[in-house]
């Protein structure tokens, strides 16, 4: 790894934590909200079926995250869906440092604006801690796959974890860093 920073990790230390500490009063640095990690997770259901659907979301996983995700398995069997204690069903990756900013950096300003019919993400889908999780449809956002080769449609969702006390704080650092939430709905006088 380089030794320079990525852009959005400056940013954070020299104007957002001022700004965070400003909006809500802070008088330890420590209670400033920062970005702690994301996760990334994919759950495949066909990998039952067919293990090659799996690899193929273990090796676009590796692309996007740019490290090597870990696979996720079955707690218990379900026999309905044909599935054992144990099996592999899924691949996931955690981000930290300067990885996660570089991530955060590519989902704001490339993945998302490439989302067909985009509108902005949700505001109200945090934890309630602070913690925001975002569901993507279509990993082809991501330009470092190569649609020839990606041909199957795979979702997953990332989340956002940050060392916010509450959901207001934790919308205020993303917004900070620049993440696209829709605009609140103006109550019209006119009903």
């Amino acid at each position: 790894m380089s030794n320079t920073k990525p852009r959005l990790q400056l940013r954070y230390e020299e104007s957002i934590r001022a700004a965070l500490k400003e909006q809500f009063g802070y008088t330890n640095p420590h209670q400033i909200p920062r970005l702690e990690k994301i996760t990334l997770n994919m759950g495949i259901g066909a990998a039952v079926a067919d293990k090659k659907v799996l690899d193929m979301a273990f090796e676009s996983m590796t692309q996007i995250a740019g490290q090597k995700p870990v696979l996720t398995l079955a707690r218990k069997s379900i026999a309905t869906f044909r599935l054992r204690e144990g099996m592999p069903i899924g691949c996931m990756v955690t981000l930290r440092r300067q990885r996660m900013y570089e991530f955060l950096d590519r989902v704001i300003s490339v993945a998302l604006p490439r989302v067909r019919d985009f509108r902005g993400i949700s505001r109200t889908a945090f934890d309630g801690r602070g913690n925001y999780t975002l569901g993507l449809n279509e990993q082809l956002v991501f330009p470092e796959l190569n649609p020839d080769k990606f041909v199957r449609p795979q979702g997953m969702n990332i989340s956002f974890i940050t060392s916010a006390a509450n959901n207001d704080e934790g919308r205020a650092l993303l917004e900070q860093f620049g993440m696209p939430f829709k605009q609140p709905k103006e109550k019209s006088d006119a009903a």
